[in-house]
């Protein structure tokens, strides 16, 4: 491998600038943040950083499956494309890890609402990655208006019940 093989590699055109590129997957990380930061100051094991790497994660395999689709026409016969298969794979290993999250303990259930923040956070990214901004932005102030007000409302409608999971 020559010098010129090895930067040919390196510097291969996307289909997307690298500007776009970056603002994709930092909205992701930054949309995903401030749903991780809620879980953070709650106190929850899947906070800040994880919300903020799932995004990120999700935005990635979305602008790679994107990416794929562009190039399609580079592999006639070669390539079956099926983009969805990608947010298939993402919902599938975030469900993964919501799942361990999720604990029975002394007959109640915890960190439901951590594992489904998790999945919102995959979902925000895929939105992010393949530029749905306005989907990702309601979602994420849904997301927040859904963890936070609703629970105030639970607290206020099971006060001492123990069904509160937040």
């Amino acid at each position: 491998m020559t010098w010129d093989d090895f930067l040919n590699e390196i510097a291969q055109p996307s289909f997307l600038p690298w500007e776009l590129l970056l603002l994709r997957l930092g909205g992701a990380v930054v949309l995903c943040a401030v749903i991780g930061f809620e879980r953070e100051t709650r106190d929850r094991p899947a906070g800040l950083r994880t919300h903020m790497l799932i995004g990120l994660a999700a935005a990635l395999y979305s602008l790679l499956m994107l990416d794929i689709v562009s190039r399609y026409d580079s592999f006639p016969g070669m390539v079956r494309t099926d983009p969805l298969r990608i947010i298939e794979a993402v919902t599938g290993g975030v469900a993964f890890l919501a799942a361990g999250m999720i604990v029975f303990s002394q007959g109640k259930v915890h960190g439901l609402t951590t594992g489904a923040s998790m999945w919102l956070a995959a979902a925000i990214g895929v939105a992010t990655g393949i530029g749905l901004w306005s989907v990702a932005l309601m979602a994420t102030v849904l997301g927040l208006l859904i963890i936070r007000i609703v629970m105030f409302a639970e607290k206020k409608a099971f006060s001492d019940d123990g069904m509160i999971d937040e």
